[in-house]
């Protein structure tokens, strides 16, 4: 197996903690004075960044609770620990951006039709001081490590409400030099597309993981071929590629290897590999010796004592090309 990674990353973690319940801090005293003006004012658009403001401190407590959980060892049933609690968060905030953003879409087509009295100068000034708290958490998240699809999605939240803090500025300021009301529905809408695309990027990426797809950075095919390309190989077979959790590819493989060469030597070769080449850290590799009938590449015909009906696409050793070390 090759070497892992992450085994000395306590103080890390430790930080990654602090950085987040800091930006948690900021974002949640924000919020509450920006719900006060938004009702104040009457503004969709401070409602709808109050709201999207709403599921990224909801995002930073899943993150800060999964982190905690995955720190737990490997016990019991949870052969893997509590990683995936992360992957659990990230899909249920992807889900709740989602539901917000049909709500917040439905009231801002709403008051397209029945635009209501909007104070411009209230939404201006809460929307300035709302991109300075949000360039401040997004520096403060951008410390942590954005390995975790946790942090990485709380980060991408803030970094979008200060698009949509923006867009709230805009139209408050359109507001108070034209009078046009809907300046602020149309803010609400940008609002709403920031939180479908950050919701659906969510829901996919944890959706991957879920279904064990193998990460967009690893591409099983080349994997395999480089695979089958180590000195002694005859076929790879069996391989699954897939994330325990998001940063942490596991692999594991049947590997048939020609008579005559130490099975325990082209393990550890491909172990290393995996690990320097592709940065898979978490390998398991069965691997045998082929029977002499493997070795007629050409005939294209299976090895009967080798898993003849194995899962995926079978890389085979080419007959012409060298063999790498």
């Amino acid at each position: 197996m090759g070497a892992g990674h992450g085994h000395d990353h306590g103080v890390s973690v430790n930080s990654d903690r602090r950085w987040l319940a800091g930006a948690l801090a900021v974002i949640v005293t924000f919020l509450i004075g920006e719900v006060i003006v938004g009702i104040i004012a009457g503004s969709l658009a401070l409602l709808s960044d109050a709201a999207h403001m709403t599921t990224d401190a909801a995002s930073i407590v899943l993150a800060l609770v999964a982190i905690r959980l995955a720190a737990r060892p490997a016990a019991g049933r949870m052969t893997f620990g509590w990683k995936r609690v992360e992957i659990l968060s990230a899909q249920a905030n992807g889900l709740t951006l989602l539901l917000l953003a049909a709500w917040l879409g439905y009231e801002a087509i709403r008051r397209l039709f029945e635009p209501p009295e909007v104070h411009g100068s209230l939404v201006l000034i809460t929307a300035l001081v709302g991109v300075a708290v949000n360039v401040l958490a997004t520096w403060m998240i951008s410390r942590a490590d954005r390995t975790s699809l946790n942090v990485e999605g709380a980060y991408q939240h803030i970094l979008n409400d200060l698009f949509a803090f923006i867009a709230t500025a805009v139209a408050g300021l359109v507001i108070i030099l034209t009078g046009w009301v809907q300046a602020d529905v149309v803010a609400s809408l940008i609002v709403v597309a920031l939180m479908i695309k950050a919701g659906i990027g969510l829901i996919r990426a944890s959706s991957r993981i879920f279904l064990e797809a193998a990460p967009d950075y690893l591409d099983p095919a080349r994997v395999g071929r480089d695979m089958a390309a180590r000195d002694g190989v005859t076929e790879v077979h069996d391989l699954h590629i897939w994330e325990i959790t998001s940063g942490s590819p596991a692999l594991s493989a049947h590997v048939l290897v020609q008579p005559g060469h130490d099975c325990h030597a082209v393990r550890e070769d491909i172990a290393h590999m995996l690990d320097h080449d592709h940065h898979i850290g978490h390998v398991t590799l069965q691997v045998d010796h082929a029977n002499p009938s493997v070795l007629d590449i050409g005939t294209g015909q299976p090895d009967e004592g080798h898993c003849g009906e194995s899962h995926g696409p079978k890389h085979v050793a080419s007959a012409t090309a060298p063999h790498t070390h």
